[in-house]
């Protein structure tokens, strides 16, 4: 078996910090997830994410109007040039400062960052000449006395409205105009959060975090502005030289005398009026932007007055969506500012708001330190398009359902989450629990699953109808740390961690079997053999033993094995012979099961690399002393492990050997501790750490800061005031051996097999290429084209030969093959199924060779039976959606057969009566 996984979502964190936003065509949302960006495609219901990494978590990104290019920047300052073509990174390019905003224009050809108190203009990737650096900057503004918060664009891109925490907002001309230059715009209390143009228009609208709208009018319109040209700055001198020669003239009016005299000077009277008028205009003129209105928002929530932390506006309709600190949100109308709707979603601040091309959806991301929630309303219906939401604490645990479609997590909030690892959304939350779950188990039947939590209770779930159908305790209180379910889902076991007990219920029955006492420590690993007429269960406890039960049939009885340290985990081989247990000194050792031999040692405390803490005051090699393996698994064939624990890596072993296969670094987040394998020494004084003091920002009086005092339990408490540490919770190899999920402090993170650049040959010969392939298939020798398809083992290829073979040589091109190659014909088809079309000729296949197969793996089966089973889902949602369609057209054409019927007996009838006026009329003229 090769390994060739390569990261392929990550689940179970929504939204952190930044800003979220939809793509041109509104079907998609982008959202970004620590230092990776989530796309959820909300038409065809499904998420993926992007393959970029950043060094630190992303705070502000922006989409281009065409789509084409993603700019996403962290916060260190560093911005990413994505390309959506390719969904790769074309170009980094170094701010060295944090970034507030970001936007494009609305042509696409520049775009607009808010660094400090100063506004950059750049041209857009895509729009470059083919320079090596594509990032030229084209003009900054330097206006703002405090940090700038946001920015617009008019709509022909000429003009930027600009917002700054010293409650102004400046208005800048990106090329010069003879009636337009930098105006400021100050009638706000508090800091600008938003500013909006107009469509088509320089009238503004500005957003206080108070609360505080004020609307703006404009006394020019976008076609009023001309430009500035250097060769009309001459009349000014010939001005200067006409009034000169008035005052010439004036003097010689004091020569002339009588009416004349008189004449000249009414005329000189007429002049001067008509320009103190033109003055008068231009004054008026210069007064570009005049105050219309002034609304407070937050009168709506009376007494107790949030924050206003982010508003949306949508030009076309009009629509302004805003934002606030407790949760809720509320639609007003301009310029009327009109309440149209308001709604509560949630207990944290909503710190981002967008709104689609159409402006009939809403997306609403609330962010915190803990957890994320993101969800689109669409607002003139009131119903969800999309809601989701992280675990409120870190996730602890987690599941493959037997055909790997789904993954149930729990989380430290209690609740358990099951998640659909086709679309990536979580479709069902049970909050049974009312405290941590520490772990979580699928029965074989993929009916119900199990969870065990601290609150001293394990609940069964149904996955039919989503309820929690029973609910084992024990008879006394007893903190669950440990779980295990049999292969026939009769028997459930848990170990306890401040009881030293393993506790068995009947499924069936919901009551306590058994209490299998002997381990003198927390029981921390429980394993069921896999073999489903066995009922042998294996546990691993902290008293640095692993005892081997058979609690149905020998009661308490148990086999000890002494470990070289404390147990950790422990995990069964798929084919129930061996078992495999963690230890804290870093050793993955495997026992067989029937004799208790020790089969191989696998010392792996330094495949770790532990990196370093902001805090460490040791040596990086005394800190990997103390770090271990927490969670194993075996592969689902058996021939490798997958293990993880405090470190930022996860590695594959292949036992019989006791080699390094794989080693996978799951982030590269810097703002997650034990991430960096060296200490900045700069930053090291005398009094320790400077990286670790934290920088406190006082906005008012009343403002809250996030640093708290020793035994203050006010305000925020969920605010971190360190860094979390990278840590690997639980890894699980897919039933299917496709694909691998791990538990971490950033989410849930998935590794699939990446078949795509794939090239891993089986017994290749010289003679065996893609042109031979196709010359043998072209002769109409399928077997043979198989076989050297399966052999070079170039996806592509032979997916080209299977598919070029007639449906009726099917079963005559298998019975021909020999046993080896039928098996892996079988795995492949198993694979590509899934997203083919030809479900019937496929399916042919798969009936031919799971005749001729002996003994196919159970892998292979269950990866056939979950691409059956997603067919049949998508079938039967076409078919549901269809038939009422189907109905309604043969309903249609029964009525239309009926009309033709009538309206042919009427030609009929017509006929026959002009049959029978013209005989009469022969009767007549005869």
């Amino acid at each position: 078996m090769k390994f060739h996984y390569k990261f392929s979502n990550l689940l179970g964190s929504v939204y952190k910090k930044g800003n979220v936003f939809f793509s041109p065509d509104g079907n998609c949302i982008f959202s970004p997830v620590g230092n990776r960006i989530t796309v959820f495609d909300l038409k065809n219901n499904k998420s993926w994410t992007l393959p970029v990494e950043s060094r630190f978590n992303f705070t502000a990104i922006d989409l281009s109007p065409n789509g084409s290019a993603l700019i996403a920047v962290n916060e260190a300052g560093t911005a990413s040039v994505v390309s959506m073509v390719s969904k790769q990174t074309v170009n980094k390019f170094e701010f060295k400062r944090p970034v507030c905003c970001i936007k494009f224009s609305p042509d696409g050809k520049l775009f607009a960052v808010c660094k400090e108190n100063n506004v950059f203009i750049y041209k857009a990737p895509g729009n470059f000449t083919g320079d090596y650096n594509p990032m030229e900057m084209v003009r900054v503004f330097h206006g703002c006395f405090d940090e700038t918060t946001c920015v617009d664009w008019t709509s022909d891109s000429r003009v930027i409205a600009v917002g700054s925490k010293d409650t102004s907002t400046k208005l800048y001309p990106l090329e010069k105009y003879t009636n337009f230059r930098e105006h400021t715009l100050s009638a706000l209390s508090d800091c600008v959060v938003a500013v909006f143009f107009e469509k088509d228009s320089l009238d503004v609208t500005t957003i206080g975090r108070n609360g505080q709208l004020c609307i703006w009018e404009c006394s020019l319109s976008l076609s009023d502005l001309e430009p500035f040209d250097a060769a009309t700055a001459a009349p000014n001198k010939k001005k200067m030289k006409k009034e000169g020669d008035g005052e010439e003239e004036e003097d010689d009016l004091n020569l002339l005398t009588g009416e004349l005299r008189q004449q000249i000077m009414e005329e000189l009277n007429e002049k001067k009026n008509e320009e103190q008028k033109e003055s008068e205009d231009t004054d008026s003129k210069k007064r570009l932007m005049k105050l219309l209105a002034k609304h407070y928002l937050c009168d709506q929530f009376g007494f107790d007055k949030p924050k206003l932390t982010s508003a949306a506006y949508h030009k076309q309709t009009h629509i302004l969506v805003t934002g606030f600190s407790n949760g809720a949100f509320l639609i007003h109308e301009l310029p009327d500012v009109n309440l149209i709707h308001s709604m509560s979603i949630s207990e944290q601040a909503i710190t981002t708001v967008s709104l689609n091309g159409s402006g009939e959806w809403l997306a609403l991301g609330c962010g915190g330190s803990s957890h994320g929630q993101l969800l689109v309303w669409e607002w003139q219906s009131e119903t969800y398009v999309m809601k989701q939401q992280s675990h409120a604490a870190g996730m602890a645990c987690l599941a493959y359902s037997i055909d790997g479609q789904y993954i149930a997590t729990g989380g430290e909030d209690g609740k358990v989450k099951l998640w659909n690892t086709r679309s990536g959304f979580c479709f069902v939350t049970f909050s049974e629990h009312t405290s941590s779950v520490s772990a979580v188990r699928f029965a074989n039947s993929r009916k119900f699953l199990v969870s065990a939590s601290l609150d001293g209770t394990v609940r069964a779930f149904d996955m039919t109808r989503y309820r929690n159908f029973r609910t084992f305790t024990s008879p006394r209180p007893v903190q669950f740390v440990s779980l295990a379910l049999d292969a026939s889902g009769e028997f459930v076991a848990a170990g306890g961690q401040d009881v030293f007990e393993i506790y068995l219920w009947s499924m069936k029955v919901g009551r306590l079997l058994e209490v299998l006492t002997g381990h003198e420590g927390p029981v921390v690993g429980l394993a069921f053999s896999p073999v489903l007429s066995s009922t042998a269960l294996a546990s691993v406890s902290w008293d640095k033993t692993l005892r081997l039960w058979n609690a149905i049939e020998s009661g308490a009885q148990s086999e000890t094995i002494v470990l070289s340290s404390d147990g950790v985990s422990v995990a069964y081989k798929p084919d129930g012979k061996e078992v495999i247990v963690a230890t804290l000194n870093g050793h993955l050792t495997s026992f067989e099961v029937e004799s208790a031999s020790q089969c191989s040692c696998i010392e792996g405390r330094n495949d770790l690399s532990s990196g370093r803490l902001e805090a460490d005051l040791i040596t990086a090699k005394k800190s990997l002393a103390g770090k271990s393996f927490n969670t194993v698994c075996y592969s689902a064939d058996g021939e490798y492990v997958i293990a993880g624990g405090q470190s930022k890596h996860v590695c594959i072993y292949y036992v019989k050997e006791g080699l390094l296969t794989k080693k996978f670094e799951i982030t590269q987040n810097r703002s997650l501790d034990a991430v960096d394998d060296f200490i900045n020494r700069r930053k090291m004084t005398e009094f320790g750490n400077m990286a670790l003091v934290e920088e406190r920002e006082f906005h008012d009086k009343t403002e809250k800061t996030a640093v708290k005092l020793p035994g203050v339990r006010k305000g925020d408490m969920a605010a971190r005031s360190s860094k979390p540490e990278i840590r690997v919770f639980q890894v699980q190899f897919s039933p299917t051996g496709q694909s691998w999920a791990a538990v971490t402090t950033e989410g849930l993170l998935i590794y699939s097999l990446d078949a795509e650049y794939m090239f891993d040959p089986y017994q290749l010969e010289m003679n065996i290429t893609p042109q031979t392939v196709k010359q043998t298939l072209l002769k109409k020798e399928y077997s043979e084209a198989i076989m050297m398809a399966l052999r070079l083992n170039m996806p592509n290829v032979t997916l080209e030969v299977f598919e070029s073979i007639p449906s009726a040589s099917i079963e005559l091109c298998v019975s021909s093959l020999p046993q080896q190659y039928a098996q892996k014909s079988l795995d492949f088809i198993a694979t590509v199924m899934e997203n083919s079309r030809h479900i019937e000729y496929f399916m042919i296949w798969l009936e031919s060779l799971l005749l001729k197969c002996d003994t196919p793996p159970l892998r292979t089966l269950l990866t056939v039976q979950r691409s059956v089973t997603r067919k049949y889902h998508d079938i039967a949602k076409i078919c549901d959606y269809n038939k009422y369609t189907i109905k309604f057209l043969n309903r249609l054409g029964g009525l239309r057969n009926t009309k033709k019927m009538e309206d042919d007996e009427e030609s009929m009838d017509m006929d026959r009566e002009d049959d029978d006026n013209y005989s009469l009329a022969m009767e007549v003229a005869s």
